[in-house]
């Protein structure tokens, strides 16, 4: 048995002698010199890979490595240098010829003096078990330069074996993935996992947001613990996710080969790593192998006064609907955001009160401390004479793309100060609202300010005495959609007055599925049946439609089925129309509708016989694969055909995602003393009433007042022109995304795409006695432009692809009831005008001294106008049809 243990010590001690020594990284071997070929280029397309129709360079050199120590207690401890030579500067695509920036110019003319001697200089590697201890190179080098020569040494670290691990190089701190073979290593980093220290912001919703997707993959191919070859790819492409043809991609690759070897430098001595390096040269210094930060200075490039000077022409009043203004406007609010507060300020003062309008929408959409300090310097809320400027900040702050903290402290702060317009106030709290739902859309609703926020919200709620203030802290509730507000809601919905209740009911209606619980549904119950109180038609016909739309039960839906018959005659019609609605498109409550309609007690000809004019009508504007936009449009109608409610949305899905886009809703009230006719139970004793609400892409707006009161309807009567009276109107950035990505190649890419538009809602609601006519009218006119940027910097040559889609477009409706008898006449109309369809397209390479390739491509088709169904008679979709128009092409020097 002793004889055993001996044997089995002798055989441990002789295996760990064998394997001692042994690399788990790349090892060279002693005073040999490496020489090898080095070339890393870059390309960027719209993502249909062809080398034809990409814009990109290349930098090529030949490299020598040498092993200049080896810790003598550890074979895995290696001090390599690594020298870059004879650097050149290509075309990837070489069909390029003639037109060739790099043609007829040297390296030296190309990079630079400073920038060709710092590549050039050698850099240091200290390499334990094949990963990176210490990078080392020169101080004060060009931190351009530092990151290609960063990027070659990190393909020198690697491991021989099998595994999964974290690794610092130029890309960060990133998970790494190996699959060793015979000979060969694979390497995936998992880019989505690096940690690094980039600029950047997306819009936080996802049919407007954007998709991306990178890859990394090196292949080592190994002999004798060395690299023979090396090939790394990296592709990043990206996406609008609700205009799949708005698209980008980015591919970097890397390759080292190995051509010879030769005698080298003699193998130095010393215990430690520091002492060799200093003795090399006293002048190297260790720096991160993560890449560093680095801007490209633009020289001779106008100030933020001349951009707006050039721009201003653009943004006149007159000149809104035109798609040049809002390409105009997002590269202005590009160049807004490196501007300092004093520069904005100054241009601030000196515009004229025509275009100043459009300015405060630039400088509010740029979300900078800059441009936020100077527009809160520049505008004075105590008083009431720049009302509009106001109102177009804070609705640029609603609509903002990465509100922070900051914003959302400063209007609180005016909030709790003076304010010299009572709409304007009111509109602050609107906007908090906005602000906390998409902080905390962002994680950040702990933050002190969000905290604060939401307490002033629900405080103010509970505290309300005044109508005015319980109507401003509904609407703030109906942004920011605080779960804790829902026991306030339901209570305000139960026991409130009517446009109180009814203002609680639509907040309630906003809430996802998990927050419309059973508790939630026997108010809404309650309600619609009137267990309690008489409600207004309004307020019972919205807790049905939340009850319908958020999983119901048997019970309730056979309980809202067995009403139908027993309700006003108008609300009968609208609650049969509803019903049909959610059969005809299929709506998730179809399901729970059949099944109850097997029931002869809910489905007879007495209940869906019911006569009347209101309606409800679901249709698609577009549909596909990937996503669909809806429309639709509910109407109600008082006993006299009088119009109680017209509601029109249109949503846009991609996936389970989904955008409110717009939603504007006519109401109005108590006019039947004007005909003589009874009014509806529970609505004897309405003051007379007309406004317009609207929601825009997720933010529910200030509310208008058409009329007010029997007078106030009467003088709007005789001296009304027929003028609609705008909801919302202006410059909105709507889509913004900015991406700094660090190629492990070395290079810097931004992908940046913004997407804005210029909007004008309005309505208006025409009342004749004498044609005993109402008329009610909604126009939408909306100009978009989606520009993408995408850029590959090295900071003396730089290659870029810009993009751009535009359309100008107009929804109208139009809904027409003559009630001089019974049944009254109804004609409704909604047209989407004919819109014109533009994409540009532009691909350039430039050199820093300011020669430059560019080709330019533009496509043009116009998208037909057409008439959409809005009665179930008459269903068939809205097509959308393009007729192409000629291409054109360009290319040529700059």
């Amino acid at each position: 048995m002793i004889l055993l243990a001996v044997l089995f010590l002798c055989f441990i001690s002789s295996y760990s002698a064998s394997v001692k020594g042994h690399t788990t990284g790349l090892s060279l071997n002693n005073d040999r010199l490496y020489k090898l070929t080095y070339s890393t280029e870059v390309l960027l397309d719209r993502g249909k890979g062809k080398l034809q129709d990409s814009v990109g360079y290349r930098i090529s050199s030949n490299v020598d490595v040498a092993l200049l120590w080896r810790n003598p207690d550890g074979d895995d401890d290696q001090l390599i240098q690594i020298t870059m030579k004879d650097v050149n500067v290509e075309n990837v695509n070489q069909q390029r010829g003639e037109k060739s920036i790099f043609k007829g110019k040297s390296p030296l003319k190309i990079m630079g003096k400073e920038n060709l001697e710092a590549l050039q200089r050698p850099m240091l590697l200290h390499l334990i078990h094949g990963k990176v201890k210490e990078f080392y190179s020169y101080q004060n080098e060009p931190v351009a330069i530092e990151n290609i020569k960063r990027g070659l040494a990190s393909l020198f670290q690697t491991q021989l074996s099998s595994g999964t691990t974290n690794e610092v190089d130029i890309s960060g701190n990133c998970k790494v993935t190996y699959q060793a073979h015979q000979g060969k290593v694979i390497k995936i980093k998992a880019l989505d996992s690096c940690k690094i220290a980039r600029s950047g912001f997306t819009t936080p919703n996802q049919v407007l947001g954007v998709s991306s997707k990178a890859t990394s993959v090196t292949t080592y191919k190994i002999e004798d613990s060395f690299v023979i070859a090396v090939l790394a790819e990296e592709t990043h492409a990206f996406g609008l996710n609700f205009l799949q043809t708005i698209t980008g991609k980015i591919v970097s690759k890397q390759k080292l080969e190995l051509k010879t070897t030769e005698a080298g430098p003699r193998l130095m001595s010393g215990k430690q790593a520091a002492t060799i390096i200093k003795a090399v040269d006293s002048k190297y210094t260790a720096i991160p192998i993560v890449g560093q930060v680095f801007q490209s200075h633009c020289k001779g490039c106008p100030s933020i006064l001349e951009h707006w000077q050039s721009t201003r022409k653009y943004l006149q009043p007159d000149s809104l609907s035109k798609a040049e203004a809002v390409r105009n406007f997002l590269a202005f609010v590009q160049h807004l955001r490196t501007a300092k507060k004093e520069e904005i300020l100054q241009i601030l003062k000196m515009e004229s009160k025509e275009v100043l309008p459009q300015l405060v929408d630039a400088v509010t959409s740029a979300q900078t401390s800059d441009s936020l300090e100077a527009i809160l310097d520049f505008l004075d809320f105590k008083s009431d004479s720049s009302i509009i400027l106001q109102e177009r900040f804070l609705y640029a702050c609603g609509f903002a793309s990465h509100p922070d903290e900051e914003l959302l402290r400063a209007l609180i702060s005016k909030f709790k100060g003076s304010i010299g317009s009572s709409d304007i106030r009111e509109t602050v709290m609107i906007i908090i609202g906005t602000l906390v739902r998409k902080l905390c859309q962002n994680e950040g609703c702990k933050l002190k300010a969000v905290v604060e926020a939401k307490k002033l919200i629900l405080g103010g709620l509970e505290k309300a005495e005044k109508k005015e203030d319980t109507r401003m802290y509904l609407l703030a509730l109906k942004n920011a959609l605080l779960p804790e507000g829902i026991p306030s809601l339901l209570k305000y919905a139960e026991a409130g007055e009517g446009p109180i209740s009814h203002l609680a009911t639509t907040t309630l209606q906003r809430y996802d599925l998990p927050f419309i619980t059973d508790e939630v549904k026997k108010t809404l119950n309650r309600i619609y049946h009137q267990n309690r109180k008489v409600h207004e038609k309004t307020v019972r016909t919205t807790a049905a439609a939340i009850i319908l739309n958020n999983n119901p039960s048997y019970m309730e839906v056979k309980n809202i089925l067995l009403s139908i018959g027993e309700l006003p005659q108008e609300m009968n019609k609208y609650m049969l129309a509803i019903v049909q609605d959610i059969l005809r498109f299929e709506m998730p409550a179809s399901k729970i509708v059949r099944r109850v309609l097997k029931e002869m007690v809910a489905h007879n000809y007495d209940r869906f016989s019911r006569s009347g004019s209101s309606s409800a009508y679901t249709g698609y504007i577009e549909r596909s694969p990937h996503s669909a936009s809806t429309y639709s449009l509910d109407i109600l109608y008082s006993g006299s055909g009088i119009l109680r409610r017209s509601n029109l949305n249109i949503f846009q899905y991609i996936g389970k995602a989904g955008l409110h886009g717009s939603q504007v809703v006519i109401e109005a009230q108590g006019l039947e003393a004007l005909i003589a006719a009874t009014p509806d139970e529970g609505e004897e004793n309405l003051d007379s009433y007309a406004g317009m609400s609207a929601i825009l892409f997720d933010v529910q707006l200030r509310p208008v007042t058409f009329f007010n009161g029997y007078s106030d309807l009467m003088s709007k009567m005789l001296s009304a022109s027929g003028d609609p009276i705008s909801v919302v109107k202006g410059l909105i950035l709507l889509i913004d995304h900015s991406q700094e990505l660090q190629l492990q190649s070395g290079l810097k890419a931004n992908i940046e795409v913004q997407g804005g538009l210029a909007i004008d809602i309005s309505g208006a609601m025409e009342f004749s006695l004498w044609y005993r006519e109402s008329k009610t009218r909604v126009k939408n006119r909306v100009t978009v432009v989606i520009t993408t940027d995408i850029t590959v910097d090295s900071s003396f040559v730089k290659a870029g692809l810009e993009t751009s889609t535009e359309t100008e477009a107009g929804l109208e409706f139009i809904s027409t009831v003559q009630f001089s008898q019974y049944p009254f006449l109804v004609c409704m109309q909604m047209d989407k005008d004919e819109a014109p369809f533009r994409q540009f397209e532009k691909k350039y390479e430039r050199l820093s001294t300011g020669r430059g390739y560019v080709s330019q491509k533009r496509k043009e088709s116009v998208l037909a106008g057409c008439e959409f169904p809005l009665h179930q008679e008459n269903s068939e979709m809205c097509k959308v049809v393009f007729a192409p128009q000629p291409d054109s092409t360009s290319s040529g020097w700059f």
